[in-house]
């Protein structure tokens, strides 16, 4: 990649109209690049069709990231693949995942492989719900595990149907605090999106070593923005808590709020990509990208509250979401390498992302209609008085 930097690259963005694609293409044309957009308009998320942001000087094809057709004309003379097409959130949809997720990716890669394409790198979009749990130390001084980084197993269903959501100590059950979490914890996934995230990654990198083509996964944070669907009521937490508040609802929390997440404004994470394709010091491994802070999603909600200058508390009913993880914070030592830093705090993103949504005209709260079908199909459930945890 490096000795072709002098001449223009040509960049494939899968995905390229949603939050993280469509900042990755603005990105790549700002820096000279050639960009092409495959992109199917998912109707959750582009409810009213391509959207005004895409940009113009890119070239846009319509197409499904399961299509062979389209996929083959979307690589052709292509030097990098951004790989960021996914259905994601939490909808019930277990085949859909699959399909587009890790069949997509898989054809993708067959293609390029087989058909002997001059693709020079691809940089895929993994997710920290590729963790099961984030990285926590017991603060026990009397405990074998004292001070050392655990990585605990998933919450059992058990003890969040009891209402205790806690991460314990595995050896003296103290609850534990939590601390960054580093690429080399172990990966699993413990929903459908998870799991299919990690088959995008491990195609990617393990195809990588075996064509020897350069390819790097980046294990994106909670990322969040300007063009984060508005329509989608399964995905993104400040765009749900901010069109709930718009429409004088609550902000529902799940467990007790006090979950924590690393949020990473989407410019962040689109320059990450930029960097993970222009240089080759993480080539072919996983990497944590987002802000490396950590944020209580009752504290989220609470910030979008002051910022819209709207006084309605959030609600927490005893409901949870099963496989949800409680803390996470991504250790974010191995982006730096490449010289990434995070540049937009939670506070100056979540104005930004305001200013963006006024400009929306009407904001409609697709949520309370959603939660229904979560609740119906098991992937939200209620605390239950008749369980003890053991």
């Amino acid at each position: 990649m490096t000795a072709r930097m002098n001449t223009q690259l040509r960049a494939l963005v899968t995905g390229g109209a949603g939050l993280i694609g469509s900042h990755i293409v603005d990105l790549l044309v700002c820096e000279g690049w050639r960009v092409r957009i495959l992109d199917n308009l998912e109707p959750n998320t582009h409810r009213l069709g391509k959207p005004a942001w895409v940009n113009e000087q890119a070239e846009f094809l319509e197409g499904d990231i399961r299509d062979a057709t389209a996929v083959r004309a979307a690589l052709d003379g292509v030097d990098v693949v951004f790989h960021q097409a996914a259905y994601g959130g939490y909808m019930p949809e277990m085949g859909k995942y699959v399909h587009v997720n890790s069949f997509g990716t898989a054809q993708m890669l067959e293609i390029i492989r087989d058909e002997g394409l001059p693709v020079q790198k691809v940089v895929v979009a993994s997710s920290q719900a590729v963790y099961s749990e984030g990285a926590v130390r017991c603060t026990n001084a009397a405990c074998a595990e004292y001070d050392r980084l655990i990585f605990p197993t998933t919450r059992p269903l058990v003890q969040l149907q009891a209402g205790e959501w806690e991460i314990h100590c595995p050896a003296c059950g103290q609850v534990c605090v939590s601390v960054p979490t580093p690429e080399e914890a172990p990966i699993g996934g413990e929903t459908v999106y998870a799991l299919t995230k990690v088959d995008q990654e491990r195609l990617v990198l393990t195809w990588g070593r075996q064509t020897g083509i350069p390819t790097v996964a980046l294990r994106y944070s909670c990322t969040y923005g300007p063009r984060q669907s508005i329509f989608n009521p399964y995905t993104g937490v400040i765009a749900i808590f901010t069109t709930r508040l718009l429409n004088g609802q609550p902000p529902v929390l799940y467990e007790d709020g006090y979950q924590t997440r690393d949020m990473a404004f989407v410019e962040d994470i689109a320059r990450a990509n930029l960097l993970a394709a222009t240089t080759d010091v993480n080539d072919g491994l996983p990497v944590n990208v987002g802000s490396g802070k950590a944020t209580t999603v009752r504290q989220m909600a609470e910030m979008i509250a002051a910022a819209l200058g709207i006084e309605i508390e959030p609600l927490a009913r005893g409901e949870f979401r099963p496989g949800e993880m409680r803390y996470l914070t991504s250790d974010i030592t191995r982006a730096r390498r490449m010289g990434y830093a995070p540049t937009v705090d939670l506070a100056e993103g979540i104005e930004r992302y305001l200013a963006w949504i006024r400009q929306q005209g009407s904001v409609r709260d697709y949520f309370a209609q959603a939660e229904q079908t979560l609740r119906a199909k098991r992937v939200v459930q209620p605390v239950s008085k008749n369980v003890t945890s053991v």
